[in-house]
């Protein structure tokens, strides 16, 4: 079984802060340097003898199994473990909360960029209207959304700090609850009818909601899928024989996988129950009634979270991790950067990045306060910024996928819409991804591993690259079809010129274009999102040190909010006449990411067993006798 990644392993065109693997040349007692077993390990035995047998936290050695030898790693099945019942409550949260997330913000283009009807106080547009509030327009409406998203995506940094050195992951997920309720009901203030009908209050006291709720949603992000994850039996591979007689290994990330896409399918029957409820209460009652439903709905999650607090697999807190981590990334840059590209690049890849700043390697003096960790704890953040390191290039592919909830709603509203609310069209994403996860999970994945077909997480996300530029290029094609096809041209969107009739208030009037044409780039979208998100969430977590989870995972979502913010430099585009150029960039930028990550990173292919030997580091390193030697007396002579 391999033990090391060296730095050739990967290759060194990465960066090496997060590319480059570090040398496993460990010192001190065998003790502190005990590698845990890899989840997957193909053609290799975790343990070669079945004589050994393993214990978890909650099972006893029969239910657990065997370990496999080579022979049974090569030749036996494999399938996923049975999902414990606290793993359903837990989704049944994140169902809850993303049905309160998704539910309160799909109304927000039309709650912000539509004006509200006239002699309305509530903003609903009825049958043959147009609901709205604000009247500030497209591009307030995707900018203020874009701020959302990122937003929402950079707390989960704050939310993984959290849990890690105060909290643990539970009490963060309850606090963070609490905090959303808050902003949830803050945001229904802003839609009551004596606030909604001046713009300005409304919209001030909107913004706060949306702040406030960011802080809770993105807290609770990075912790209930490691909660999740961490729930499982099993964690290492077992052999186990099936009723039929049938041996079989019981591989912990076919575990992990099916898990997460589940997890993924209750995200979108909340985001899809709670989207198409919520435009219908602002198509025929009004904003302040899709604001707080979901808001009533989001008060059962911590009834929830509380009534399981004693069945939940609780991991305590153990310390600042992303402190630690940051401030060991700093160390090993220090002096390798140079006004002189050659040096730096030398200095940089002098294959003692992570080495030189390994405890054994720095005078017991020289040490910070906070290097309380041990070499291996070194080498599991060295391998932990080496995986990551595949997130950086996502954001081009979130900058897909944020066309849903804004744009894409945006361009429904000028095609013939037969009565349907021009935001109801966004729930074809997860009508399709409930659909086709357990498709998925059940027929596409089974037969590819039946076929030996190894399609890795780096193939998948590749794919998600390509399946997202694909959505754009069907929304430029429609958009294409709506200039050419509205009386107003490329200002199909805008007021109805005096030309034609306009009384400077008459919008132009919809194309003869059915909005179900949109239903290609949305189901393109949903395919993209399995193989590109899903798998960024299994990665994240196979990937992570244990005491590392939460901070790998607010990493992955971190992404979204670069994506965000790369978004707000599109806004301009996000009107007419520039709409086609905009799908257009979108599925440029999607397929120029997704070819340079894929080439970037196939090596990674080949590495991925590997990368999942992560051994177990010691935040807390025990004293070496030096080190724990008492303070010699000094000697003074004395003087008569």
């Amino acid at each position: 079984m391999p033990g090391n990644i060296d730095d050739l392993a990967i290759g060194q065109k990465h960066d090496p802060s997060i590319a480059a693997p570090p040398d496993f040349k460990h010192e001190g007692p065998a003790s502190l340097h005990e590698a845990a077993p890899p989840l997957v390990v193909e053609g290799k035995p975790t343990q070669a003898q079945h004589s050994t047998h393993f214990y978890d936290y909650d099972s006893s050695v029969e239910d657990q199994g065997e370990y496999p030898t080579e022979e049974e790693l090569h030749t036996l099945r494999r399938v996923a473990d049975t999902i414990p019942w606290r793993v359903y409550t837990l989704a049944f949260v994140e169902l809850v909360e993303r049905f309160s997330y998704y539910g309160s913000t799909v109304v927000f283009t039309n709650f912000i960029q539509q004006p509200l009807p006239k002699g309305s106080k509530t903003g609903a547009g009825f049958k043959d209207g147009q609901s709205g509030a604000l009247n500030k327009g497209q591009q307030a409406s995707t900018g203020i959304g874009t701020f959302n998203q990122f937003w929402v995506y950079l707390m989960p940094l704050f939310g993984a700090y959290v849990a890690d050195k105060y909290l643990g992951r539970y009490k963060t997920i309850c606090y963070a609850l609490g905090i959303a309720i808050v902003g949830h009901i803050i945001m229904v203030v802003s839609a009551t009818p004596s606030v909604i009908v001046h713009p300005s209050s409304s919209l001030g006291c909107f913004l706060i909601g949306i702040i406030i709720m960011g802080v809770g949603t993105g807290a609770f992000k990075p912790n209930i899928s490691p909660l999740i994850a961490e729930q499982l039996h099993i964690t290492k591979l077992v052999v186990r024989e099936r009723e039929g007689g049938e041996r079989v290994i019981i591989d912990p990330t076919v575990t992990q996988s099916r898990v997460y896409h589940y997890f993924y399918l209750f995200i979108n029957i909340g985001a899809l129950v709670g989207q198409i409820g919520m435009v219908y209460a602002e198509k025929y009652v009004g904003f302040w009634l899709s604001f707080l439903l979901p808001t009533c709905l989001l008060c059962v999650c911590p009834l929830v979270v509380w009534y399981c607090r004693d069945k939940y697999v609780m991991a305590p807190p153990q310390g600042s991790v992303l402190g630690k981590a940051v401030g060991l990334f700093l160390l090993a840059n220090k002096g390798r950067w140079s006004l002189n590209p050659v040096k730096t690049y030398k200095r940089l890849y002098d294959g003692t990045f992570w080495e030189d700043v390994k405890p054994s390697h720095i005078e017991a003096s020289r040490r910070p306060a906070w290097m309380t960790f041990d070499d291996q704890w070194v080498d599991e953040v060295a391998r932990g910024f080496a995986a990551c390191s595949v997130f950086c290039w996502i954001p081009l592919y979130w900058l897909t996928y944020n066309q849903l909830n804004n744009n894409l709603t945006s361009q429904a509203a000028v095609m013939t819409l037969n009565g349907l609310p021009n935001d109801v069209l966004s729930n074809l994403d997860p009508f399709a991804l409930i659909i086709l996860i357990p498709l998925c999970d059940l027929v596409f994945w089974p037969f590819l591993r039946k076929m030996n077909i190894r399609f890795t997480p780096i193939k998948k996300i590749t794919m998600g690259f390509y399946t997202g530029a694909a959505a754009m290029i069907w929304a430029a094609v429609v958009q294409a079809y709506i200039y050419k096809k509205s009386i107003c041209g490329t200002g199909a969107a805008g007021i109805l010129p005096a030309s034609l009739g306009g009384d400077g208030e008459k919008m132009c009037p919809p194309v003869d274009i059915n909005v179900w044409a949109q239903t290609g780039a949305y189901v393109l979208i949903a395919i993209s999102e399995i193989l590109a998100s899903i798998t960024t969430l299994e990665y994240a977590f196979s990937k992570a040190p244990k005491n590392m989870r939460s901070l790998v995972m607010s990493f992955n979502l971190f992404m979204s909010a670069i994506s965000a913010a790369l978004g707000e430099a599109f806004v301009t585009l996000s009107a007419d006449p520039l709409l086609v150029w905009n799908y257009g960039t979108m599925a440029v930028l999607a397929f120029i990411g997704g070819t340079c990550f894929w080439f970037q990173y196939r090596g990674l292919d080949r590495e991925e067993d590997h990368l999942n030997m992560l051994p177990t580091g010691h935040l807390y390193r025990e004293k070496t006798d030096e080190e724990a030697l008492p303070e010699q007396p000094v000697a003074h002579e004395i003087k008569e």
